[in-house]
């Protein structure tokens, strides 16, 4: 804590002096400047410095400090309403609302609860800038550790960018087995040619997330009786003291595209191609297998194979490549056709066979091919995108996905978006092996069907979102444990699919009161679902609530945001976390929620560092420990974190 108020009042002063020139020296230089050398020095806008999505969306890198950066100043770097996060940086979030945003048709790795902090290739970034730019990131963690991310980018020519970055966290935690130890290595790189004929961007990522698993609490009764003896949290007992897990994956990814015609006019060819080529591998390691509660010792995920030292490791690969032409008319819009074609392998280093399962094959492969087409529409206040497309091969898939935005002003926005997904399921759920006797399965489950509405207006008055969603054949992880298992505290979970129909609607809103340098920044999000299980469980309400002040000292020389923040959502039977299989599942026997949890925080802005101070849950001493991330996982305690943003523009 001391080296954070060091370097304030280390950094505060030196900024502010040099805000203040000596007018003799400066009249006396500008003199000897214009004397010798008559070359102006021109200073870089800010459209110079972009920021370039996949999709080439177009933003610029911004060193403002607003309520929207508080909430974004976290592990994840982004905001994470929606999601709750477990009591240590680094592990996984439990989701509060369910969002089904760019949702792919093709199979996935699985063990999704692992991939939160995991980089997709569609979240990767390009640049293109004036000058070389640095962006240094740092967060104070939970105990021991220490949370960074560094960016440094530049452009060799106009044409050609590179950046190199890297996302790396250590942090203890307060519980006992709770390290956490990640890192994400990106490199990108962007190039056209001078007429603008050719464009490509390519990534590599190399990353690695390690988690030390303690399978929550074992007695949550403790913990609720405010007991001052647990105060200190390694008192209370685990379910795993020695348990870990492990996710790494590398990615090569290349998009481009050449127009064919020399110039650019009213009607252009272009050729496109876009290729990605993933490993990932997760391993799940114990080394101890009976677990100890109170007086009563148990193997927590029932019968093993091998006493001790278990190690299942799972691996996956696949190649994704797409070809297509795209006709482009300044008139009439973008048509673009493509063919796709997947390529992935799901494997293990042996073969099961169980006499009343039959045979647990070694590896699940698949080879997809697809064809669809695009059609892009941009013109004065309208932008539409249309997509469909559908497997030629044996496997069954498509994806109609409709984007409609009309720009009434510059202050009012209307988009409207519908999507049916015929969807592969994620490889996990047809095929695992595991050391523990009942988490080995081979399925053949039926595709899961998508469709979902939405519709967003952006208003100086109010920011909405409206999505319905409605779900058929949706895959899920279950408790399948016995009566008899259940109180023996032993865990068994195995995979499932849903045959009725889940109807899912969201409304969410957002508004922002101005009192002069007072605001009041409020995000509510209702939700309700439809269905003959509790299958899809998400809270009824979820609430965030921001009020704070805002304003310059210091002649203007450091800007100051400070203020307190609510959040809060209705009790529900949260889906609970399962490290074995890296997912979550669903659970009927305990409830969390309606719990208030108040953070407070001090920003400040000098000239292009932002400094955020936070002491986050100050009320968990006054309003009792109800406070769960899951049912046996308590959320995060009374902690005071610090960190900053710091760019440089060379």
């Amino acid at each position: 804590m001391r080296i954070f108020f060091y370097l304030l009042f280390l950094a505060v002063p030196t900024i502010l002096l040099s805000q203040t020139k000596d007018t003799k020296e400066s009249t006396s230089s500008l003199k000897n400047q214009s004397q010798n050398d008559t070359t102006k020095t021109k200073v870089a806008s800010i459209d110079l410095y972009r920021v370039i999505t996949i999709d080439r969306d177009t933003t610029y890198i911004d060193t403002s400090l607003t309520i929207q950066k508080e909430y974004s100043h976290n592990y994840l770097r982004k905001d994470i309403f929606g999601l709750l996060p477990f009591a240590n940086d680094g592990q996984t979030y439990n989701t509060l609302q369910y969002n089904l945003a760019d949702i792919s048709p093709y199979p996935e790795f699985g063990f999704k609860a692992k991939h939160f902090n995991f980089l997709e290739a569609n979240q990767i970034k390009y640049f293109s800038v004036a000058t070389p730019v640095t962006e240094l990131y740092f967060k104070s963690t939970i105990r021991k550790g220490q949370s960074v991310d560094a960016l440094i980018t530049l452009n060799t020519s106009q044409n050609l960018n590179f950046s190199i970055a890297y996302r790396g966290l250590r942090s203890e935690g307060e519980y006992i087995n709770q390290l956490a130890s990640t890192g994400n290595f990106r490199f990108t790189t962007s190039y056209n040619t001078k007429n603008k004929r050719y464009y490509l961007n390519a990534h590599y990522t190399f990353q690695d997330i390690l988690n030390s698993e303690n399978g929550g609490i074992t007695t949550t009764d403790d913990f609720e009786s405010e007991d001052p003896n647990f105060n200190n949290r390694q008192r209370f007992e685990v379910f795993l003291n020695d348990a870990k897990s492990f996710l790494k994956g590398k990615r090569i990814f290349l998009d481009h595209n050449f127009r064919v015609n020399a110039k650019k006019g009213a009607n252009n060819l272009y050729v496109n191609h876009q290729f990605n080529y993933e490993n990932k591998f997760f391993e799940y390691n114990q080394r101890t297998l009976l677990s100890t509660i109170g007086d009563q010792t148990v193997s927590r995920f029932g019968d093993s194979f091998l006493a001790a030292e278990i190690n299942d490791q799972t691996r996956f690969n696949k190649m994704y490549n797409r070809v297509g032409a795209t006709y482009e008319n300044t008139t009439l819009g973008k048509f673009h056709f493509f063919v796709e074609d997947f390529r992935s392998n799901f494997y293990y280093s042996r073969i099961l066979i169980f006499d009343n399962q039959g045979i647990i094959p070694s590896s699940f492969s698949q080879n997809i091919n697809s064809a669809g087409g695009q059609y892009e529409y941009r013109r004065n206040k309208w932008n539409g995108t249309f997509l469909y497309s559908r497997s030629v091969t044996a496997q069954s898939l498509s994806n109609l996905d409709a984007k409609l935005k009309y720009e009434l002003s510059d202050e009012i926005q209307l988009a409207f978006q519908y999507q049916n997904i015929n969807k592969l399921p994620n490889n996990n759920f047809n095929l695992h092996q595991s050391s523990f006797v009942q988490y080995n399965w081979s399925n053949n489950y039926k595709n899961e069907k998508i469709n979902v509405l939405k519709a967003q207006a952006t208003t100086p008055w109010v920011n909405a979102e409206v999505q319905l969603s409605v779900l058929q054949d949706h895959l899920y992880f279950d408790d399948v444990s016995t009566p008899t298992q259940a109180i023996e505290r032993i865990q068994i979970i195995a995979p499932k699919q849903f045959d009725g129909t889940i109807n899912y609607l969201s409304i969410k809103a957002s508004r922002e009161f101005q009192f002069g340098e007072f605001a009041l920044n409020n995000t509510i999000l209702y939700q309700k679902t439809e269905q003959s299980e509790a299958i899809l469980n998400v809270p009824e309400i979820v609430t965030r609530n921001t009020f704070y002040y805002t304003t310059f000292l210091f002649k203007k020389a450091l800007f100051l945001q400070t203020g307190f923040t609510l959040n809060y959502f209705s009790n529900y039977f949260a889906n609970d976390y399962n490290p074995v299989i890296g997912e979550f599942f669903v659970q009927n026997r305990k409830q969390i929620g309606n719990y208030p949890n108040l953070d407070f925080f001090v920003n400040a802005k000098i000239q292009r560092t932002r400094i955020y101070f936070k002491v986050e849950h100050f009320n968990s001493s006054i309003t009792g420990n109800n406070f769960y991330a899951s049912p046996t996982n308590p959320a995060r305690d009374f902690t005071i974190r610090f960190g900053l943003i710091w760019n440089f523009f060379n």
